[in-house]
């Protein structure tokens, strides 16, 4: 006789339609989560673009400023930044949605193993982004504004750095997401742990190598993101080792 407790929830299944209706009310509840903070966040656009700003504006020479080249940019900027902040700080409700959609249809096992993922990836992508502003950003942006010709004033246009910032956020956010990939692949008996440990070497290269393509060409943003990765990998291979362990201690008492 097949366990229940093994079972999904939804063990009689459901109309794709309802799912359907279920999957927009999700998104319609995400969507609104998002609309709620950005308007809450939206009177304080130009000074949330300030405190992200105020890396690069600490190491500008004197009697200089961030410019704006575009004539909307004074507004587009903050706004497509306040909205990006209201998203970031959504998210783990927007992942809640998603697990309420995709919860009913997982075995008890699974979940155990699903809500824990879920809760460190959110908490990983926040130090990511942590990571980029109060480490990565100090250093590039000294950098930057010390080897520059003395005969050349640095003036940053403020949407190019939007960009800028954006895109090394997101990079740091994704790469700090490795030990949970590296997780799931052990757990899911995809690859072993030992023969993810012999690929040692080739993974570092290719840390190096996605570190190249996800940051500015600069080799020091390149090594901050590249570095992290890699010890995020080995540990991602600790903890992979140690779940495996238990699921076959369980495997066997079960």
């Amino acid at each position: 006789m097949t366990n229940n407790q093994s079972m999904p929830d939804d063990d009689k299944g459901q109309p794709l339609v309802e799912h359907l209706l279920e999957l927009r009310s999700c998104l319609l509840r995400a969507l609104v989560a998002v609309l709620l903070i950005f308007l809450g966040l939206f009177s304080f656009a130009n000074e949330i673009y300030e405190f992200v700003a105020e890396p690069l504006q600490r190491f500008l020479p004197e009697n200089t400023s961030m410019i704006a080249t575009d004539v909307a940019s004074p507004f587009l900027t903050p706004f497509k930044l306040t909205l990006f902040a209201a998203i970031y700080i959504a998210m783990p409700y927007i992942l809640y949605q998603i697990w309420r959609f995709v919860g009913p249809a997982l075995y008890t096992k699974e979940k155990r193993i699903v809500i824990p993922m879920m809760v460190s990836s959110i908490a990983l992508f926040y130090a990511g982004t942590a990571f980029a502003y109060f480490v990565v950003f100090p250093l590039v942006f000294q950098f930057f504004t010390s080897i520059g010709p003395e005969s050349v004033s640095m003036m940053t246009d403020i949407s190019s750095y939007l960009s800028f910032v954006i895109k090394l956020f997101f990079a740091f956010g994704i790469a700090f997401e490795i030990p949970i990939a590296t997780i799931l692949l052990i757990y899911a008996e995809v690859i072993s742990a030992e023969n993810l440990g012999k690929k040692r070497p080739y993974v570092i290269v290719f840390c190096f190598i996605l570190g190249m393509f996800m940051t500015p060409p600069d080799v020091i943003s390149q090594l901050l993101l590249a570095i992290p990765m890699w010890l995020l990998f080995e540990a991602g291979l600790f903890f992979g080792k140690l779940m495996i362990t238990k699921k076959k201690a369980e495997a066997e008492n079960a």
